[in-house]
């Protein structure tokens, strides 16, 4: 096993770069600053996830830091969107801080939340301690609220109280739920620090206490399912991603509800270990993940707004990735890959989306036509981005959709597999449904395109060749990885 000396590093080089953020005297400066700590944090925990796929899990701070396979992957994910959406920053906010409407105080504001944000995130993935998680992912709430309305206006504020009341009860409700997991330790003799750390419980699991691990799994759910966006808890979903400016909503969609439902993967093999491997957990997922496909489904037929329509796709493809997960085995592996390419589909998504807002004055879907003439590389991000959201074949989300669905199949769970493909059929139909006309037909544009260079060209081809490769061919690297990871949940490549 490692020694884990990376993990404290982890933690500590965001809180050292957003100390440095709120000194500088530009925006200009801040942002810069923003993608280049960005990336070397990043650089920092792909060392990190690497030596986990290739030693074993890493155990620090007594054991209350733990970074293993499930975490490291995860870990991989989170680098990538932010890494992509602070990059982007420089571009998005350019303007802004020209005419001074983005000012070097409110980008110091912004950079000092970014990596508030970060930190809270890394907090969460290599926390080995359900109590530290559970800190880190409101810390989460709090620091990410405020990022919605980073430009004050009414619209941005209401989205922000949304998400900070419903996401703290739900938070809240999760604690509840911790609180049960703890009593069920009782069983099995656990004392003090013990009760709340993962490896321990991991290894006890077998004499939990049934019904109240049982009951601490749904009170679970129900809390960091509402912070994942899983359908009925995702109403202050569509708000936040549409009011945040769009390196926050890639955020956000790329890896913030990736975040919250790996707290509840967490938790899944406990529940499945104490209650003798039935499924019990599992179904609950496979109802939540079918429950946000359909809503999502439904809602994105009527969608006016590019930016909702993007959320309610998040909403979609939690689902996804639940349904994966509960289904098992295979599943719990499509539901990995699947995660790595929503996050890269819809952080590229969100950035084009953004763009083509300032450029159009709106996200009205229905004034954004002709976004391949007026801007070909935001223009063409944003249908690429949307071709690999649906599924479309050879990318990435084909493949593991079709994973999935197969899944079911073999289980011979036939009406899972038809609403599933139900859903993501409507989904393909209803968003191609906007998007054609917004590719091809006339619209009216605000303002200048400005000058797209080698940055903004790199964050539309780079993830799309990713996504395209990804979805021909697995790497051994990402297979190994895939395969680890998908073991702590009880799949198998």
């Amino acid at each position: 096993m490692n020694n884990g000396f990376l993990l404290p590093m982890l933690v500590f080089l965001p809180v050292l770069c957003a100390g440095v953020s709120i000194t500088l005297h530009s925006a200009r400066a801040v942002l810069r600053f923003c993608a280049a700590g960005t990336l070397v944090v990043s650089a920092l925990a792909g060392v990190a996830a690497w030596s986990v796929f290739r030693y074993g899990p890493a155990l620090s701070l007594r054991g209350w830091l733990l970074l293993d396979a499930l975490s490291a992957y995860h870990m991989v994910v989170m680098s990538v969107v932010f890494s992509m959406s602070a990059l982007y920053g420089i571009l998005y906010f350019r303007a802004e801080a020209a005419n001074w409407n983005f000012t070097p105080a409110l980008a110091r504001r912004y950079g000092g939340l970014w990596f508030g944000a970060m930190t809270a995130m890394v907090l969460v993935l290599v926390s080995n301690n359900l109590g530290v998680m559970w800190v880190g992912i409101e810390a989460t709430t709090l620091l990410t609220a405020f990022l919605i309305c980073i430009h004050t206006t009414p619209g941005a504020l209401e989205a922000m109280w949304k998400y900070l009341l419903m996401c703290s009860v739900g938070v809240a409700v999760a604690f509840v739920g911790i609180l049960f997991i703890a009593a069920s330790t009782g069983a099995a003799g656990m004392h003090g620090a013990s009760t709340l750390l993962w490896t321990c419980l991991r290894d006890g699991a077998h004499a939990l206490n049934p019904m109240f691990i049982k009951a601490g799994f749904v009170f679970l759910v129900v809390g960091y399912g509402t912070k994942a966006g899983l359908a009925p808890m995702h109403n202050w979903l569509p708000d936040a991603h549409s009011q945040a400016p769009s390196p926050i909503s890639a955020v956000f969609s790329g890896f913030l509800l990736n975040a919250a439902l790996y707290c509840i993967l967490r938790i899944l093999p406990l529940v499945e270990a104490a209650t003798g491997n039935t499924g019990w957990g599992r179904d609950i997922l496979v109802a939540l993940g079918l429950l946000s496909i359909i809503v999502a489904a439904v809602f994105i037929i009527g969608q006016k707004d590019v930016k909702r329509l993007l959320a309610y796709s998040s909403v979609e493809h939690m689902g996804v990735v639940a349904l994966g997960v509960g289904l098992g085995g295979v599943g719990s592996v499509a539901a990995l890959l699947h995660m790595l390419g929503h996050s890269l589909g819809k952080t590229m998504s969100f950035l084009s989306a953004g763009r083509l807002g300032q450029i159009y004055g709106s996200h009205d879907m229905q004034r954004m036509g002709g976004m391949l003439r007026v801007s070909p590389v935001w223009g063409a991000g944003l249908l690429l981005g949307v071709l690999v959201l649906i599924g479309v074949a050879p990318f990435a989300i084909f493949l593991s959709e079709f994973m999935i669905l197969k899944a079911a199949l073999d289980s011979r769970l036939f009406w899972i597999a038809g609403i599933f493909l139900t859903g993501v059929s409507i989904v393909f139909v209803g968003i191609l449904r906007h998007v054609i006309p917004m590719a091809w037909g006339d619209g009216e544009v605000k303002a200048g395109t400005g000058r797209d260079g080698f940055l903004s060209w790199a964050l539309i081809l780079i993830p799309v060749t990713v996504l395209l490769v990804l979805g021909l061919w697995i790497p051994a690297p990402l297979y190994n990885a895939l395969s680890q990871a998908a073991g702590i949940l009880g799949g198998a490549m």
